[in-house]
């Protein structure tokens, strides 16, 4: 893929991207009527192409928006989610042997797990658009379009709020804040479990309860201003194994970061003290990943942009992990294997995805000198990406599972998976295989929980 080096937007995505020339030490202008008009028209609501490609990928005609008849009968609320297209074929299995054949829609991620694991495979299937969100998010995104614009610097965002800021974005740093403040409900709570897996295969489960108020998404606020600079709450409160139990982050997401850093805290049960944690952030290691991924790479990507330049290389059919439901529900004894996953259990899908490149700025310090990352069109959500460090070298490969949550609806994934290419281990995030789903409605969640003094109170072994 050839590597481009200005910000601006290549005339060969006109047809999608309102091409611009701006540079992004100014503001950016706001996308023309004329270009808005298209959200609901050429474009889906939230800015993917709405037609097919003419060959694999389908047209986009809602997506899923209720449960589907297929599982009416095996789907309930407090429980994992059915897969609705179990009866879908594999149409093709993709192979160290065989991967030569689809050079052009292989990522290098994908293209250096075959070429380095022998017993590597990818299940592709049919694609299947489902991806889908409220009427409320769609009327949001519009108005955004119209309104919202970069802060100075590309390290915040003001005047949207609700769904996504940019659905029709001028350059790469609005694609990525796409993805950090993409709709997934307001408040929610969940459990899940991660697992940094060894060469061998050995692994022990480590089991996480989160929580969040997505200020961003708060239905009676009507524009970042009204958030005071604060567009996600959250806490995360592991609670196995027992020599872990105890220990709790409680994070305040700048919305701005030019204007404050993230504030983070974490409680420790061996000192019984709450201490704040700017190490939760940036390339400092990431909470119970065992030194294989770091803070900014949980959720694919977050935190601030500002450590590197981020510039657009395409838009192209890519095969990704999506509709990936099976895989969420297999048993953690079968899914997680010496080297790489149970890719048994994983479906692949061709989809359109934008790829975004990030280089490290001069002066600056990342163990990742340059990040190449893969968002999915239908939900501007990161499927994947490549991570190098300092001398160039393709370390680190991440696949998130795409998936939507039908009875939201909203698109969502499931697990995270980081495979450190150099030491031959992964690690499993996200997890929720032998769990309950996320829960949506946590309505009893408030603001006022998130305190220093609150999370001591939860950590209790």
């Amino acid at each position: 893929m050839t590597r481009k080096t200005s910000v601006s937007v290549p005339a060969l995505l006109a047809g999608t991207f309102f091409v611009s020339a701006l540079s992004m030490g100014g503001a950016l202008a706001k996308v023309p009527d004329a270009q808005v008009g298209r959200l609901g028209g050429d474009l889906t609501p939230v800015g993917a192409e709405k037609a097919g490609n003419g060959g694999d990928i389908p047209a986009w005609t809602g997506g899923l928006t209720g449960v589907p008849d297929s599982v009416k009968g095996e789907y309930s609320a407090d429980k994992l989610l059915p897969n609705p297209f179990k009866g879908d074929a594999v149409k093709v299995e993709i192979s160290q042997g065989n991967m030569g054949q689809f050079e052009g829609q292989l990522t290098d991620g994908y293209k250096a797990l075959l070429e380095t694991y022998p017993t590597y495979k990818m299940k592709v299937y049919q694609t299947r658009r489902s991806c889908a969100y409220p009427e409320f998010v769609y009327e949001a995104t519009k108005r955004n379009a119209q309104v919202a614009e970069l802060t100075p610097g590309g390290n915040g965002v003001s005047e949207g709020i609700m769904g996504f800021p940019f659905p029709i974005p001028n350059n790469a740093l609005e694609v990525i804040w796409n993805h950090t403040l993409r709709y997934r409900a307001f408040k929610l709570t969940r459990e899940f479990t991660a697992a940094p897996v060894t060469r061998s295969g050995e692994y022990e489960l480590q089991t996480v309860q989160d929580e969040a108020i997505l200020q961003w998404s708060d239905p009676s606020k009507k524009r970042a201003e009204e958030l005071n600079n604060i567009s996600l709450y959250y806490i995360a409160n592991t609670v196995a194994p027992a020599r872990s139990a105890g220990s709790v982050i409680l994070v305040h997401e700048t919305l701005n970061r030019a204007l404050e850093d993230r504030k983070a805290w974490q409680y420790s049960p061996g000192t019984r003290r709450v201490r704040r944690a700017p190490n939760i952030a940036y390339d400092n290691p990431g909470t119970n990943s065992d030194g294989l991924s770091t803070s900014d790479s949980f959720d694919g990507y977050n935190g601030a942009p500002d450590r590197y330049d981020w510039t657009v290389l395409g838009k192209s059919a890519k095969f990704v992990a999506a509709n990936a439901y099976d895989a969420s529900l297999a048993s953690y004894a079968d899914y997680l294997k010496p080297l790489h996953l149970n890719q048994d259990h994983v479906r692949y899908e061709l989809h359109r995805v934008w790829s975004i490149e990030a280089n490290l700025k001069g002066g600056t310090r990342h163990v990742y000198s340059r990040r190449v990352t893969h968002l999915d069109e239908d939900s501007w959500t990161i499927t994947g990406a490549e991570l190098y460090d300092g001398r160039g070298e393709l370390w680190r490969v991440q696949e998130l599972h795409g998936r939507q949550d039908y009875g939201e609806p909203l698109c969502n994934k499931g697990a995270e998976i980081v495979y450190d290419l150099q030491a031959g281990r992964y690690l499993a995030l996200a997890m929720q295989n032998e769990g309950q789903p996320i829960n949506y409605g946590a309505d009893e969640l408030d603001v006022n929980r998130y305190t220093p003094a609150a999370i001591r109170q939860l950590g209790v072994r």
